[in-house]
């Protein structure tokens, strides 16, 4: 990309890494190396080894012959969340549960066989583990990470799940290869995913999939409550339904803003 007077102290080599993660615009997340080239124009090679090194670092995957951003370029902020707009249009839903359960409330993406936390609604809690934009959980262990290993076909959930967790926490759950099957066969039969202190001692949840306008589910959305405050029979019978709905309603508003046309003006 064609640049201003720069100093002496300019570092190429990061402006061109940095010019191809921006090249992932709304409306292309998955991109050939040829695209890539052309947006950043730079030469294919170069582009070529700025993206193989991304995905050497976990920033990048191959996907459908092209690559794709992962969600842990949140790690170098919250560009991520802004570039796909899930945050401005899930903010007023989640604002809108949290006063009505008062209860936190977050939505994750699946990285590897980790959730990353991309948005969140917090209320004051003693809680055993900080969660914060960018955070990152084993996925097994949280409603949110089975619902989203639930919504990837069988045989790829179990290859994800044999890749090591990056997240440094151990999980107080560790189920046997039959266990997990039938945790997310039971996760996608009822279209949500309840987890009970497995992750962490005081810890349980509800989730529930966030869907684009062809039914794809791009990111999950839970409630998050403390054992001691809040009862299994609470949590399912009184927050549940109030998820649900919340979910729908994101979704809903994601497939209106997808059909919108991006146009980025001249």
């Amino acid at each position: 990309m064609a640049r201003g007077d720069t100093g002496p102290d300019f570092i190429e080599a990061l402006a061109r890494g940095l010019d191809v993660i921006k090249a992932f615009q709304p409306g292309r997340p998955v991109m050939s190396l040829a695209e890539v080239a052309t947006a950043t124009g730079l030469a294919r090679p170069t582009a070529r080894r700025i993206l193989l090194t991304l995905r050497e670092l976990g920033y990048a995957r191959s996907e459908r012959g092209g690559f794709a951003l992962t969600p842990r370029v949140l790690e170098l902020g919250v560009s991520y969340v802004r570039s796909t707009g899930l945050w401005e249009i899930a903010r007023p839903h989640l604002e809108q549960l949290v006063a009505q359960t008062h209860e936190s409330s977050s939505i994750a993406q699946l990285d590897g066989s980790d959730i990353v936390y991309v948005a969140r609604v917090a209320v004051p809690k003693i809680v055993a583990l900080s969660v914060q934009i960018g955070t990152r959980f084993p996925a097994l262990q949280t409603s949110l990470g089975k619902v989203l290993l639930a919504a990837l076909p069988p045989e790829q959930a179990e290859r994800v799940l044999t890749e090591p967790s990056r997240s440094g926490i151990e999980p107080r759950w560790r189920p046997s290869p039959r266990e997990c099957e039938s945790a997310l066969r039971e996760v996608r039969a009822k279209g949500w995913a309840l987890t009970d202190e497995q992750l962490a001692l005081g810890i349980r949840s509800v989730a529930a999939p966030l869907r684009d306008g062809l039914g794809n589910v791009i990111a999950a959305v839970n409630v998050n409550a403390h054992a001691a405050e809040t009862s299994l029979e609470k949590l399912t019978e009184e927050h549940l339904p109030l998820l649900l709905k919340t979910a729908s309603a994101i979704s809903a508003d994601w497939a209106l803003y997808e059909a919108v046309p991006q146009v980025t003006p001249s």
